[in-house]
């Protein structure tokens, strides 16, 4: 399979993910005047994606384990574009809120398996470099996703954003073909497909895996309270359009894309989590006195965000690439598990974000998944030196 083809394919996958979530933001606002609802129900469009994506990734990894990855794939990018379809006639926010589930379930096929291919293929440093090119490549997702979603809500309204997201994913099933079948038949699963459930038992028994599987999804609930509170900061309290907001989460995307491929730059990848766990808390520290104390200055939100979303971005490539490292040989299962734990997280955080005053949720919020994640990251730091390769 060619490399290039892989790692674009991939970067397309991976970035669908953020797609179906970040392309929308920009029009919460607006969607919550159109269906005449609060904050907190129209953020649940955001929790019922993820739960979707949960849920999809749970009972497909071990299914690709044992039927593998193509069919997999196909299936849920069709399954995908149907319920985008069909959310674009949404005539209330609770009918809006099911299509939602149903575009997580779709969306969770190509989301796993950007990570499960890769592990499928590679090992070692090999497997971070991969899934460090994806992740960066992958920085042009949440960077470009807001940017276009907020350009076509300004002139389609939110229905336009899933008439492109729809577009997306049939794009995606063209250049499927060309994809080739990263597990093959003597390496899946060879007992019965309720049995390949039980790799999760194997899998959460597996401390290493474990402890790298709570380090991406805390850091991960990070991210999602940030992008979930972001367009009623952005929009809301300091006034800026929805394009402008596209154009600001865009380019703190950018930053992300940077620690990723910084982490790659440390001989022992944990290290990288490590020492950017101490960044972030006290890039979140900073940022939650200025919600509490300073809330009307743009700029000062702005720029303690950089020194944020840049260590979340090394902790993603060491907490992806260990945890996949470590269950490689049930690469389907162990990416669902990666991805559930995420979306637990942010499924967990989105809606809380929105209670009472934003500001102060959002600080509080930082604060608390902070402190998880340099806990976690402790406890990474103190494992075995892990890709000496």
């Amino acid at each position: 399979m060619n490399f290039v083809f892989l790692v674009i394919y991939l970067a397309a996958l991976s970035a669908f993910g953020s797609f179906v979530n970040d392309m929308y933001l920009p029009s919460l606002p607006s969607m919550m005047k159109f269906f005449h609802c609060s904050v907190p129900t129209v953020q649940m469009g955001l929790t019922m994606g993820m739960i979707g994506l949960a849920a999809g990734e749970f009972f497909l990894g071990p299914i690709s384990d044992k039927y593998g990855r193509k069919p997999l794939l196909i299936g849920t990018l069709v399954a995908f574009c149907i319920a985008s379809i069909i959310s674009i006639f949404s005539p209330t926010i609770h009918f809006f809120l099911g299509c939602r589930l149903f575009q997580g379930i779709g969306a969770s096929g190509g989301y796993f398996l950007a990570r499960s291919i890769p592990a499928d293929l590679y090992s070692g440093r090999m497997l971070a470099k991969t899934m460090a090119i994806v992740g960066a490549i992958n920085g042009i997702a949440p960077a470009s996703a807001p940017v276009v979603g907020g350009i076509i809500s300004d002139h389609w309204t939110w229905k336009g954003v899933f008439v492109a997201l729809t577009i997306f994913g049939v794009l995606l099933l063209v250049f499927s073909p060309k994809l080739k079948e990263s597990l093959t038949s003597d390496k899946r699963y060879k007992g019965s497909t309720w049995a390949s459930f039980g790799n999760y038992k194997v899998l959460l028994k597996n401390r290493e895996f474990l402890t790298h599987v709570l380090l991406k999804g805390s850091a991960l609930g990070l991210l999602y309270a940030y992008i979930s509170s972001g367009p009623f900061i952005i929009e809301n309290h300091f006034g800026f359009s929805q394009t402008v907001f596209g154009l600001i989460m865009g380019a703190n995307a950018l930053f992300v894309a940077g620690g990723s491929m910084l982490a790659l730059k440390f001989h022992v990848l944990k290290n990288a989590a490590y020492y950017a766990s101490y960044g972030l808390l006290a890039s979140t520290i900073a940022e939650a006195v200025f919600l509490f104390m300073l809330p009307h200055s743009f700029w000062a939100y702005e720029l303690l965000l950089l020194p944020m979303v840049f260590c979340l971005g090394m902790i993603f490539t060491v907490s992806n690439t260990l945890a996949m490292n470590e269950g490689r040989t049930m690469a389907g299962d162990a990416s669902a598990v990666l991805g559930m734990a995420g979306y637990i997280f942010g499924a967990t955080v989105s809606p809380l974000v929105g209670q009472g005053n934003i500001l102060h949720s959002t600080a509080i919020a930082f604060i608390i998944l902070s402190l998880i994640i340099m806990t976690v990251s402790i406890f990474s730091y103190r494992l075995a030196p892990d890709l000496d390769k």
